[in-house]
């Protein structure tokens, strides 16, 4: 697999922490990761027996081929994963996407890379006839985007790595249709930063235990929903002093939650002094 530098650390958000992550295939991340998370526990997976054997003493590393064999983990184990360019050299790459969604906490995301096919070089070649998705799959940001969406990814960003193209070709690109929207035909590879859960909901997930989450969303709805109401309210205060839940955090739960807000407020209200 083309091995590219890794420029992954740079959608790594200051406030992250990990405590296991993954790396797929992109051993240049080992270190890297284990000098910026010195505490975290690193598991690699590759097919390579030497970048297995050589980087045994500071990741857990499993010697085996990530497109044919099920990952070895227990489903959201992972605060990360991190491979670049995983999706190029596979069939079915919703399948890998997908698959790697549940081995990634709901507070997770998934980093990763692939080649612009709108990059100039790309089309370059492609008007000469010569096109490198025979080997590899070559993707726009667009596809990129609706293979995540469509793997159960609930946000996907986007960072460019950008490589200039001569003024005269990108003058020609621009003459024969192609859009440069966001220097996109200058774009060489985009990194990718595809989390399980929308940026304010992955914090609230990040607070309590899944358990109380569990629960507490389960009254929610029952309260919502009308389901023996005046027991279900007695237990939403029940768990909120519990846990020492403040009121910002279960204002942005039901938020998150709750789809017939005026009801669940009805409901809640009617109930709450009982």
């Amino acid at each position: 697999m083309e091995k590219i530098s890794p420029k992954l650390m740079d959608f790594i958000d200051a406030e992250d922490y990990f405590e296991k992550i993954l790396v797929v295939e992109s051993s240049a991340y080992i270190e890297k990761l284990r000098e910026r998370f010195p505490l975290a526990k690193i598991f690699f997976v590759t097919s390579d027996e030497d970048d297995a054997e050589k980087f045994s003493s500071v990741a857990q590393t499993f010697l085996l081929e990530y497109r044919e064999e099920r990952l070895p983990f227990k489903e959201e184990f992972f605060d990360a994963i991190i491979s670049d360019l995983t999706l190029e050299v596979v069939i079915n790459p919703q399948d890998i996407a997908a698959g790697f969604s549940k081995f990634i906490k709901q507070t997770g995301f998934f980093l990763t890379s692939f080649r612009n096919l709108r990059h100039w070089k790309v089309l370059k070649k492609i008007m000469h006839g010569h096109y490198d998705g025979i080997v590899s799959r070559l993707y726009t940001r667009k596809d990129f985007e609706r293979l995540f969406y469509a793997s159960f990814y609930k946000e996907v960003r986007f960072l460019p790595i950008i490589k200039k193209s001569p003024p005269e070709m990108l003058k020609k690109l621009i003459e024969c249709g192609f859009e440069n929207y966001g220097d996109d035909l200058e774009t060489e590879f985009w990194l990718v930063r595809a989390a399980r859960s929308m940026t304010e909901l992955a914090m609230l997930k990040s607070m309590y235990t899944p358990e109380v989450r569990a629960e507490f969303s389960r009254i929610i709805h029952r309260i919502e929903y009308d389901i023996e109401t005046e027991e279900s309210v007695k237990r939403f205060f029940e768990i909120y002093d519990e846990v020492g839940m403040f009121e910002e955090y279960a204002k942005n739960f039901i938020e998150e939650v709750v789809i017939h807000k005026e009801n669940f407020y009805k409901n809640l209200n009617a109930f709450k002094e009982h």
